[in-house]
């Protein structure tokens, strides 16, 4: 009997992948958890951030960072409306980095601006490929219909 490689199993359903893709919206979502905590916490910061950047209505902003980040993070990790989410969040990571980190001259901005986007990178392979099986739109979508949706 041959017994699979770890590297195998990485990539068998029955193996890792359920696991890691869990892993992988965990990870994706911490940032924007915490982000929007802080938000909640100390709200003038952010206030005074967005209005530096000349965005109108600087407080329909907040909250609105506010319910994606946090929605959107909770709602990534359990794997709720998990492709919808990871899109929004893939724009949101695109119209940050565009709004508030295109000073490219800053080496730390362009850092910024350019992990925004391999983080909207991250999130249309979510939204390409599902949350994995361990997410409540598998749970939701039960045993029968299409694997390839998950």
């Amino acid at each position: 009997m041959v017994t699979p490689s770890v590297a195998d199993r990485v990539y068998d359903s029955t193996g890792y992948k359920p696991m890691l893709a869990l892993l992988g919206r965990l990870l994706m979502a911490s940032i924007f958890i915490i982000s929007g905590v802080g938000k909640v916490a100390n709200p003038e910061v952010t206030l005074g951030y967005i209005a530096s950047a000349g965005l109108p209505v600087p407080q329909a902003a907040l909250i609105i960072a506010i319910l994606i980040e946090v929605g959107g993070g909770v709602a990534l990790i359990v794997g709720y409306r998990t492709r919808i989410v990871a899109g929004v969040l893939a724009l949101f990571c695109v119209a940050t980095a565009v709004s508030f980190h295109a000073a490219f001259d800053d080496q730390n901005q362009f850092i910024h601006f350019l992990k925004n986007l391999t983080m909207a990178g991250g999130f249309l392979q979510i939204v390409a490929f599902g949350p994995g099986s361990l997410s409540v739109d598998a749970r939701r979508q039960g045993p029968v219909g299409n694997p390839g949706s998950r």
